[in-house]
């Protein structure tokens, strides 16, 4: 037996029944995740408005308004802004890149389990055209049977069984399709949210980013500001270096008066 005759055989003896329950376990986890990310989405939707302009009045007042604000909001790009507001008063550069590292987070659990429906959009039609294929090689196999048998007792062909053997190819390529088409429409709808996300928070970090930038009060109010005057110990006296140093420095002068003074006198 050849290689041929023994995967026809394979497939006659499995049939294409196999493939259509494999699609059955495809869409009942295709329609559980379509069901838990509407759910995630909706639970973190907000009005993304309303959220700017709390954002910009809050950041009028103080770096800490504009914290408890954020912590209301349940949506993926209040999360983001918060990780800015965490380090805000580190500088406008350290709160880009906090953002920036705040912002991969969020979209991965944006896209959590996405990759699933497009895999099954794509490829559902595929496995049911193998189901397909399966049941014609079936019908032929069936009609050929037929054939020798009409052939020995000259009887006509029995078109029955070839025709329900068509009938099955043809339903796993329905079952494919049926398959591949919601996963493809929940999966372009979620990502079409997930860009929009994205958008969102990019405007509401640029808004953070700019109140920095513009005004650094805003930010070093909430940290230590560096000056380059010596600074206080603890107890309000000057710093050991900066009493130090004026002696010193006096001393000097007056040793080099002394110095020219002598100079002055031996010239004479």
């Amino acid at each position: 037996m050849n290689l041929v005759e023994w995967l026809k055989r394979v497939m006659v003896s499995t049939g294409a029944s196999w493939v259509m329950w494999l699609m059955i376990g495809l869409s009942v986890g295709s329609v559980a995740i379509i069901l838990e990310r509407a759910w995630f989405f909706n639970s973190v939707r907000d009005d993304l408005g309303r959220l700017s302009r709390d954002l910009q009045n809050a950041l009028a007042n103080s770096i800490e308004a504009a914290k408890r604000r954020m912590a209301q909001s349940p949506s993926a790009e209040a999360a983001v802004v918060s990780a800015g507001l965490a380090v805000a008063h580190m500088g406008p550069a350290a709160a880009e890149e906090a953002m920036a590292g705040a912002t991969a987070l969020q979209k991965m659990k944006l896209e959590r389990r996405l990759a699933f429906l497009a895999t099954l959009g794509n490829n559902a039609p595929f496995i049911g055209l193998f189901g397909t294929v399966i049941g014609v090689v079936m019908a032929f196999d069936q009609l050929e049977v037929a054939a020798k048998e009409a052939a020995k007792s000259s009887q006509s062909l029995a078109p029955d069984e070839v025709m329900g053997a068509i009938g099955e190819a043809l339903v796993a390529t329905a079952v494919g399709i049926g398959v591949a088409i919601p996963a493809v429409a929940a999966n372009n709808l979620f990502q079409r949210l997930t860009k929009a996300t994205l958008a969102n928070t990019e405007a509401l970090t640029r808004l953070l980013l700019a109140h920095l930038k513009g005004n650094p009060a805003l930010a070093s109010a909430e940290g230590h500001i560096i000056r380059n005057e010596p600074m206080d110990d603890v107890d309000g006296e000057p710093a050991k270096e900066a009493v130090e140093a004026k002696p010193k420095s006096k001393k000097t002068g007056a040793k080099r008066k002394e110095e020219v003074v002598a100079d002055s006198e031996e010239k004479s």
